[in-house]
């Protein structure tokens, strides 16, 4: 800045031919200076003092969050301090804003606690503070149940599965640990009941099928609610295979007797049986839907002829037909 003001004066010195412009100058730039010194001075003491009386009265408002809270039930924020202020409530499905009195307690709706889940709620008056608290589930008064598979063949270990888990009023996953029955129902055997406590949320359970094909009915309950599943317990595989057959204008028919599985429930209709004829001429297979429980077969051929039949793993016995 001092070379800036030898300059202008040296300037000023050659078109008036004095010095005294220059002391003149010299002495309005200081006093600037200082003017804007002083200036800044109180603006950053003004700054600071806002900033101070806001740690201040920040200090002197503080907010007690709602204890033990739950969902759908009123709660309130107790405040200290005093003035108005605002507030605002930001949960898993709400955001709002209203106006408050400090040193009073500022109501919660059970409407703006309905869902669980971490709530902050903050107040601002020049300066903000906030508080956050959580929202536990209320009561379970619903059940989601599922059941896994819809059809299971007998005899099978650990082939059923479920899993239940309880709800509020509100849609809220209860995850609080709740006891839940199930009992499985089935025609000829004692019903069977199984209790099991929820973890995060669900409870499970697994069991084998029974031995005779039917429904299988599944109950899960829980604080007298209640939801009903069911599953088609279906024959297994075929477990033996008994044929015979004779001839007939077109060569030889062939068929089985019922076929069941290894508890003796006759197995669907549809399941596949293969015939496989062998003579001199070489051999042919037939593969033969089970229809009311027998499957059968029209096969060609004059010669003596040996018969065999098949479905899945089982094979069956041989049969032996003379020529024609």
């Amino acid at each position: 800045m001092s070379s800036s003001i030898n300059t202008a004066c040296t300037t000023r010195k050659s078109r008036i031919g004095s010095e005294q412009w220059c002391r003149v100058l010299q002495a309005d730039v200081r006093g600037d200076v200082r003017q804007s010194v002083r200036r800044r001075g109180a603006l950053a003491f003004a700054i600071c003092a806002v900033f101070l009386a806001g740690m201040l009265y920040a200090q002197d408002t503080d907010l007690r969050a709602p204890s033990a809270a739950v969902a759908g039930t009123p709660a309130s924020i107790g405040t200290t301090g005093g003035g108005s202020a605002t507030f605002y409530l930001v949960g898993p499905s709400i955001a709002i804003e209203r106006a408050v009195q400090l040193g009073q307690d500022i109501p919660l709706t059970a409407k703006e606690l309905e869902s669980a889940g971490k709530y902050i709620a903050i107040v601002c008056a020049g300066n903000c503070r906030s508080v956050g608290f959580f929202v536990a589930p209320a009561k379970p008064v619903s059940l989601a149940f599922l059941v896994h598979p819809s059809r299971a063949p007998v005899g099978e270990s650990n082939v059923v599965s479920g899993v239940a888990l309880p709800f509020d009023e509100f849609h809220n996953l209860v995850l609080t640990p709740t006891s839940v029955d199930f009992q499985l129902t089935a025609a000829g055997a004692a019903p069977v009941s199984h209790r099991a406590s929820t973890q995060n949320g669900a409870a499970w359970f697994r069991t084998s099928s029974g031995r005779s094909a039917g429904n299988l009915q599944i109950t899960a309950s829980i604080n007298g609610v209640s939801t009903r599943r069911v599953v088609q317990q279906v024959a297994s595989d075929p477990c033996r295979l008994q044929i015979k057959g004779q001839r007939n204008a077109k060569g030889f028919v062939v068929e089985t007797e019922p076929v069941r599985d290894c508890t003796g429930n006759p197995v669907p209709d549809g399941t596949i049986v293969t015939f496989t004829a062998r003579d001199a001429q070489g051999t042919d297979t037939v593969d033969a839907p089970v229809k009311k429980g027998i499957a059968r077969a029209q096969m060609e051929g004059t010669g003596p002829v040996t018969i065999s039949a098949a479905s899945g793993v089982v094979m069956g016995n041989e049969l032996h037909l003379g020529a024609q």
